[in-house]
């Protein structure tokens, strides 16, 4: 177009429209959508910001591994421009060639708001089929889906093995790895002693916080901490609050001489950094029996002391299936976290907590304008849990699934009076029940989860309606008489192995 020219335009007042770069030759609108899930799918994914896009290129295939798009603000439009051009025929009949420039004629369709750019990479995808000697494939979908209700044969069929990741990758963007250059250690340094279970960054060691560990089996018990943990803690720890957060943590272990790190840190307000510091000078650590994963005052041995029966810890998880009326996504309780539910790449990530520095922990929760440790400081109680993570009470549901209570945080009448069957009579302390009778931990599971179950029944009775009467009267039974089915049969009970359970993650911080 000769000279310069302007060509005014009116936005249509329409919503904003939401873009997706699709990264592909789109030849059928149709098929295109149905890769994205189609209008509902897109529609529920712009519906939540965290969301990512998903594309599965074999939309029909339970195996595709999707790609995800990321979400992007913009301001942009999308026009359409036209230009009539008139055409003739040549000597070659069919073909056309302009022979001049028409009128170019400008439309705005709508303004863009959102934006979906799929930026990462495709992951592998594992597909279902069988190959044979002369190198064809022959696809197993019939023999490993279920499309409709099938008879005994279906499932006795020999097919070959397929088992797919249950995980794909984590990241589906490429990432530079910057490997540190080696240490230039001082002269006469010596390398230390690596075990096999240190093999990983021989260059820098966990850093100690000089924890005792103690497993049922040890016939002593430690009567003070380490000098280490007692140096690390005045060195780090100076500022009025770390002293009085040192004062209270002694008086809870005078008051009572057992305590599981929740229960502290629903008493004490203290960073989880110096807690660390802090735990290992008045109290050590038990691995196994009925008191693992707790901290035990120094010269407390709770073996040789029935008044210890209280502070035993029971390991209780909800119990959830068909046969107790309710499955785990109709409990109101979420998780506390699972290995399959991961934030990448179907959800955008939270941002990361800041990192604090020594100097932080030099100078403690006081912010400014507190002058002393008896001032009211907004940020005192900043690090205090609430008391539901370690007691439970009748009428409330607990905050996780599964919960590690000590006997004594059991606020039922009925609960003490099944820990208390032998009070005043307790003879032997066992690894398993410590100084309670034996099946006193089945019995209270039992009793607390029907007392579960009676809450989740009040909140959402859709979930009980109309069960057959001999089916609750048989449930009912099992919860009062504290027997289970043969199929839930107690595990075998190992010694000296503690429990899988995550409290003794904790263990982390302190080897």
């Amino acid at each position: 177009m000769e000279g310069s020219a302007t060509l005014s335009l009116m936005l249509p007042r329409t919503k904003p429209m939401v873009c997706v770069e699709y990264p592909g030759l789109v030849q059928d609108v149709g098929k295109m959508l149905r890769t994205l899930g189609g209008e509902e799918g897109v529609s529920k994914t712009y519906a939540d910001p965290s969301k990512r896009l998903e594309l599965y290129f074999r939309p029909k295939d339970p195996y595709c591994h999707p790609m995800c798009a990321n979400r992007f603000p913009t301001t942009t439009m999308i026009l359409r421009v036209k230009k009539k051009v008139r055409r003739k025929k040549d000597h070659n009949p069919g073909t056309l060639e302009p022979m001049e420039e028409g009128k170019i004629s400008l439309e705005i369709i709508g303004v863009v708001g959102t934006v979906y750019k799929f930026q990462g990479m495709s992951d592998f995808q594992y597909l279902a089929f069988k190959q044979g000697p002369d190198g064809s494939r022959t696809s197993l979908y019939d023999k490993v889906l279920l499309r409709k209700p099938e008879k005994e044969e279906f499932f006795n069929q020999e097919i070959a093995l397929h088992i797919p990741p249950p995980i794909f990758s984590r990241l589906d963007n490429s990432v530079d790895y910057y490997y540190r250059p080696d240490v230039n250690h001082r002269e006469g340094y010596k390398m230390p002693q690596m075990s096999s279970d240190n093999l990983i960054g021989p260059s820098r060691a966990r850093r100690p916080h000089n924890a005792i560990f103690v497993t049922f089996e040890e016939s002593e018990i430690p009567n003070e901490p380490h000098q280490a943990a007692v140096k690390n803690w005045t060195k780090l720890c100076t500022n009025p609050l770390d002293k009085q957060a040192e004062e209270e943590m002694r008086q809870l272990f005078s008051n009572r001489p057992i305590w599981s790190r929740n229960a502290i840190k629903a008493n004490i307000s203290v960073h989880p950094d110096k807690l660390k510091l802090l735990l290992p000078i008045v109290a050590y650590y038990m691995l196994t029996g009925p008191w693992r994963s707790l901290w035990v005052r120094f010269s407390y041995d709770p073996r040789k002391n029935p008044d210890a029966k209280i502070y035993q810890v029971l390991d209780f998880r909800i119990r959830c299936g068909v046969k107790y009326g309710y499955l785990p996504n109709d409990m109101p309780i979420k998780a506390k976290r699972s290995t399959y539910n991961y934030s990448l790449p179907i959800t955008l990530k939270k941002p990361a907590p800041q990192v604090v520095s020594v100097q932080d922990l030099k100078q403690g929760l006081v912010g400014p304008g507190s002058n002393s440790p008896g001032g009211k400081n907004p940020f005192y109680n900043k690090y205090k849990l609430k008391d539901s993570v370690y007691i439970f009470r009748e009428g409330s549901l607990p905050p996780y699934r599964q919960m590690f209570y000590q006997l004594c945080d059991l606020n039922v009448d009925s609960l003490q009076a099944i820990i208390q069957m032998n009070e005043g009579s307790e003879s032997e302390c066992t690894e398993k029940d410590g100084w309670c009778l034996p099946k006193t931990s089945e019995k209270l599971r039992d009793a607390m989860s029907l007392m579960i179950k009676q809450i989740i029944r009040s909140k959402r009775p859709s979930l009980f309606s109309e069960p057959s009467t001999s089916t609750s009267n048989k449930e009912q039974l099992t919860y009062e008489s504290g027997e289970e089915e043969d199929e839930e049969e107690e595990e075998e009970f190992h010694p000296s192995e503690g429990s899988e359970n995550e409290m003794e993650t904790e263990l982390l911080d302190y080897v």
